[in-house]
């Protein structure tokens, strides 16, 4: 069977969905359409011009990558600038550009607990401190008799997922009382007098960026003249959350500070690591967070893990853990999330495959840390 990229776009958002995504964020499709064909598609880490050009005189149809190509609005398109360059041979080629990035490090089974297992950490947590979702919930107040007919509108919209599951919603009854002003063309009830009406209440989460489009569906099927319904923003608790930034976890036995940074090197393949704290310090309870990590090492200290592991760590960020008589590795940011290539590549392989889709699916082996030790 035929696909296109908007087949990839939905197989990729069951994997990382882009609701997850940092507000600061540009996930998703960076260059192309959506009704381009697909047969053949690259993973990497980054749009790199070499790897773009690569990827084209491979015949590649499509570019997964985990960091964006665009993170800001372009104000022009250069094509003498790498990001301009980098566009013109993608569209003259009519290769799509798609991005998974901090929706990647999220989602539970993304790169924070692909880390984790290699590592070989066990009874994993987000890191993260609970955050606003972009899921909000809606509640929509109609009356008795037309329930069947709002919830047809509310699922036409896509409204109502939770977790594996769609067409979740809750309804309870209840009277409403209103009285309706001279303008007004009432539903029921009569101008200047208080009506009681007879009503369901019906509750479902929505994405907050469908939330507009889901309440003008709604309205064109609803009987009311002035609609009433209210919106809740979401937030997951501490205990629920299984997408977040960072993990922390347990090795299987107490280790010192050197051994288990050893070991880590050894797993993922390193040239170099770095370390701060005492090498002899044990090790039970582990904190790490992919890429970038500094600005989750509040969160670090709050976990009562003994040792932090990212990459792009400071020399103030070494200090302050040394103080603490915590331990600190640096894994470096290529290496903290080069390691989904071929992760990703298996398992987007194995969803398209079970719904009929013969691509051909690599995972691009060209990138190398930018980093060199001399």
């Amino acid at each position: 069977m035929k696909a296109t990229v908007r087949n990839i776009i939905e197989a990729m958002q069951t994997i990382a969905p882009s609701c997850l995504a940092e507000e600061w964020d540009n996930v998703g499709l960076q260059v192309g359409n959506k009704d381009w064909a697909v047969k053949k598609i690259w993973i990497a880490l980054d749009p790199l011009p070499e790897v773009v050009e690569a990827a084209c005189s491979k015949g590649v149809d499509l570019l997964i990558t985990h960091h964006p190509l665009l993170f800001k609005p372009l104000k022009s398109i250069d094509l003498s600038t790498t990001t301009g360059s980098i566009i013109n041979t993608a569209l003259c080629n009519g290769m799509a550009i798609f991005s998974a990035h901090t929706n990647l490090d999220k989602v539970k089974g993304g790169i924070n607990d692909i880390l984790a297992d290699i590592i070989g950490l066990k009874n994993l947590k987000v890191l993260s401190k609970p955050v606003l979702t972009k899921k909000i919930k809606l509640v929509i107040y109609i009356p008795t008799g037309y329930e069947d007919q709002i919830l047809k509108a509310l699922f036409k919209s896509a409204a109502g997922k939770i977790g594996n599951y769609t067409c979740c919603t809750f309804r309870n009854k209840g009277e409403g009382t209103f009285r309706p002003g001279s303008e007004s063309k009432p539903y029921a009830g009569k101008i200047g007098e208080i009506s009681h009406q007879d009503e369901s209440r019906i509750e479902v989460v929505v994405e907050k960026d469908n939330l507009k489009y889901v309440v003008e569906n709604i309205r064109k099927n609803h009987p009311y003249e002035t609609m009433a319904y209210d919106v809740y923003p979401l937030f997951v608790s501490e205990y629920e959350a299984s997408d977040g930034l960072g993990r922390t976890g347990e090795t299987d036995k107490e280790v010192s500070l050197l051994s288990l940074a050893k070991n880590i090197k050894q797993k993922i393949g390193l040239k170099y690591i770095k370390i701060a704290g005492h090498s002899d310090l044990k090790i039970n309870n582990v904190a790490l967070c992919s890429g970038s990590g500094s600005s989750l090492l509040g969160d670090f200290f709050e976990s009562g893990a003994d040792v932090y592991i990212s990459g792009d760590l400071g020399y103030h960020n070494a200090r302050d853990v040394e103080a603490a008589g915590k331990g600190l590795i640096d894994i470096g940011h290529f290496a903290s999330e080069h390691i989904f290539i071929t992760y990703l590549a298996e398992k987007l392989g194995n969803i398209l495959t079970e719904t009929g889709f013969d691509i051909e699916i690599e995972a691009c082996d060209m990138e190398t840390d930018p980093f060199m030790i001399l």
